[in-house]
């Protein structure tokens, strides 16, 4: 029904109808909001962008985006958002831009606009990402540090383990010479023992000396 209205109501009374349901919209949203017009001059902007940016409302409307806040939004990928991908794509979403604001400093604002040719309106929203990027960033960074510690304790415990492999093999091979000894031993004790008995040396053989002896 009111796409009705706008569709057969003259093109100022449609853009004055599809303005007032932008307005509408965007007042109660949690993001900020610009209604640009097609020569980028802000038509409207909700509460929660003259809050975020600390801007009056007489200072914003009516005025060129470029000089809001003494130029603080004349910023070069936000021309390149509006001025070539807009133009060309109709809707963009998730585009990020950091920038030194004169008010707040220094933020991360991630934009979503659309162009609407019925009307020559642009809608630009803005959320200040700011936060969520440091905490981002911060979390790669204990990521990277757990990791570098992680690889260095691994790299330690590499080193241990072939360590203790190492020592491992010494004392197998130190234990296998000993059984080749302990084998030698008891070789070269049976050589012996045979040795006496050929020669008489042992107890049988002096046995058999005295017995010889006595016949």
């Amino acid at each position: 029904m009111e796409d009705n209205k706008i569709k057969h109501s003259k093109p100022e009374e449609s853009k004055e109808l599809a303005l007032h349901y932008m307005k509408t919209l965007v007042d109660v949203a949690r993001e900020s909001f610009l209604i640009l017009n097609s020569d980028l001059r802000v038509v409207s902007a909700n509460p929660i962008f003259y809050e975020t940016f600390r801007v009056s409302q007489e200072k914003t409307e009516n005025e060129f985006l470029y000089d809001l806040g003494n130029g603080q939004w004349n910023v070069p990928e936000l021309q390149r958002l509006l001025e070539e991908i807009l133009p060309k794509k109709k809707v963009v979403r998730n585009y990020e831009v950091t920038h030194e604001f004169e008010s707040i400093g220094e933020r991360t604002i991630q934009l979503n606009a659309r162009q609407i040719d019925a009307v020559q309106l642009i809608i630009l929203a803005m959320e200040d990402i700011t936060d969520r990027k440091n905490l981002e960033e911060t979390l790669a960074g204990h990521a990277k540090i757990l990791e570098r510690k992680i690889a260095e304790r691994t790299a330690e415990l590499s080193d241990r383990i072939k360590e203790l492999e190492s020592l491992n093999t010494s004392m197998v091979g130190r234990e296998l010479k000993m059984v080749e000894l302990k084998k030698e031993i008891e070789g070269l004790k049976k050589v012996i023992k045979k040795g006496n008995s050929k020669t008489g040396n042992g107890p049988n053989g002096n046995d058999n000396h005295k017995k010889t002896r006595q016949t």
